[in-house]
Parts: structure tokens; sequence; C-alpha cells
């Protein structure tokens, strides 16, 4: 009797392992199966600064934006992320990544190796983004600067650090599923919808998690902690900018002013310095779209502590 019990829980084990290694295990898109691209350069570079790719991967300590070394450090409930090195440097950076390398890191979270990327890099915001636009991204990249030097590990503990986890992961919080365009809606702010939930990832920080780091839809966009442990990110429907016009957005899209003619602080800030580079046709769809998210209550803010108290 007490082999059978063994046998079984053997069994079970065996099975449950093998369900966790095909649960989890990374699924990108295969080479070879999508059609040619012509690069557009020019349409590179926006997607680039949309992307904020020089906010997280610019090495620090320096004025150039697009040497692309490396080495930000992204604080998080679940360790410290450092941001690699992703210029065509072709040992330390990405200079001999395929096409389709490019895509499956950026739009599926999937390493040229195999390998999960943990969602740090916000592939869930991503993955809504068009092939195209990426290969753009990628040919644009190619032309900058190359960058020698390697970026230390993250400093995570397990379980987090355990990258097959995140394939599990994937399957709570990504979908794959492209944008819809909404017909009913102009070309303008259509654009607007795509730039900010795709490229923009604005949704990123903008909206409170859950335990597992997965944002809550039901808050999306409405502000809350900030992941990085200090301040709070701001709510950015209109249960806060409700007094904003698409104008007002779009200034402060351009050049980093408030309304009341305060200027933005923080993280912010490197944020600005992407979406200033934008043309101004781009600026002004984002604003068209921020400017159409209904009202939605956020997490309440924790109260400030009195001096003293």
């Amino acid at each position: 009797m007490l082999q059978r019990t063994i046998l079984i829980g053997l069994l079970a084990a065996l099975v449950a392992a093998g369900t966790y290694w095909w649960l989890s295990a990374p699924k990108g898109a295969a080479a070879g199966n999508a059609p040619a691209h012509v690069a557009n350069l020019a349409n590179g570079e926006v997607m680039f600064n949309a992307g904020g790719c020089a906010s997280c991967h610019a090495t620090p300590d320096q004025p150039d934006r697009g040497r692309l070394g490396g080495g930000v450090a992204i604080k998080s409930p679940f360790g410290t992320f450092y941001a690699p090195n992703i210029s065509p440097d072709p040992n330390d950076g990405i200079g001999r990544w395929t096409d389709t390398d490019f895509v499956n890191a950026v739009m599926h979270g999937v390493s040229p190796g195999g390998q999960h990327y943990f969602p740090a890099f916000p592939y869930t915001s991503y993955q809504h983004a068009r092939r195209e636009d990426v290969l753009d991204l990628f040919a644009y990249m190619k032309t900058l600067p190359p960058v020698t030097g390697k970026v230390r590990d993250h400093d995570m503990q397990f379980p987090f650090d355990v990258r097959r986890n995140v394939g599990i992961w994937k399957l709570l919080f990504l979908d794959d599923k492209p944008l819809a365009a909404d017909s009913s809606k102009s070309p303008q702010f259509n654009r607007g919808a795509y730039l900010v939930n795709s490229f923009g990832h604005c949704a990123e920080c903008h909206s409170p998690r859950n335990a597992l780091g997965g944002i809550i839809s039901s808050q999306r966009f409405a502000g809350g902690p900030n992941p990085e442990g200090e301040g709070w990110v701001p709510n950015i429907t209109q249960k806060r900018l409700g007094e904003w016009s698409v104008k007002d957005i779009a200034y402060f899209l351009k050049n980093g002013e408030l309304p009341d003619g305060d200027s933005v602080g923080g993280a912010m800030t490197r944020v600005i310095k992407n979406t200033s580079q934008l043309p101004d046709e781009d600026i002004a769809a984002m604003a068209e779209y921020l400017k159409s998210l209904p009202p939605v209550d956020g997490p309440p803010r924790p109260k400030r502590k009195e001096a003293g108290g």
C-alpha cells in the first residue's frame, strides 16, 4: 500500500513538472514566416522616441541618448533590474541579432537564446505593436553608435529570479492580440490609441498592479504606487485630467509644463525628453486619445505623515 502511494505521488509530481515545463515554455515567432520588410528609418526613429528606449537603455551619466549601453537600475517589489546594452555592438549589445530575434524580444519577451525576459521590459505593451514598426525601430537602432561593456546581472531573490516562471506569468497577463482600430473614431484618435497602448506603454507606469505584478485592468491608467518604491504615479484618466484640454495634454507632452505653469518632475522628465521628439501630429494624436479616457478611480493614496508623527 505504501509503495503504491509513493508511486502515485511520483507520477503526480512528474505530471505536474511536465505540465509546468510545457506551460512555461518560451514562445516566439519562427524565422521565415513573415514577408520581407523594407525599413523606414524615419518611422524607426519615431518608434524609438515613442517607446522611450533611451530612458532605460541610454548609458547613465553621459548626454547622448543614442548611446544605448544600458546600466540604469529599475527598482521593483521583486528586485532590481538593470537595463541591458541594446546598442549595435556585436559582442556586448544586439549587433548580431536577426530581425526575428528582435521581434521576439520586443513583442514576445523571448531572448535569442530562447529564455524569457522579465516583464520589467514592457513587452506587455509592445506586444500590441505592428511588426513593421518593430522592424523599422530595429533598423534605426542599427544606425546608432555601438557601445562596449556588459551590464551586471539583475538583483533578484528566489523564486522571482527563475526565468521559467515568467512563462506562467505570460499566460496570465499577455494576450498577443493586435490593437483593433475603432471605426467610429478618427484616424488621429486611432493613431493616438496605438502609440499610447503599444510603444508608448503609458499604462505600465500609470496603472496599479496586483501581487503578481500584473496591471489591474479595471484601473488601467488610474495611477498608483510608484513600482520603484518612492512616490505616487498620477491618475491620467479624466478623473484627474478632467479640466485639461487636448491642447493642454499636447503641450505637456511637448514641453513638460502643466496647465498651471508648473513643470514636470521625477521620472516623467525622462519621458518628456522622448515625447518632445515626436512629430507634432503624433503628440496631438496621443493627447486626443488620453483626453478620451473615462474617469476611473485609482487605489487610495496613503495619507502623508505629519511632521513628528
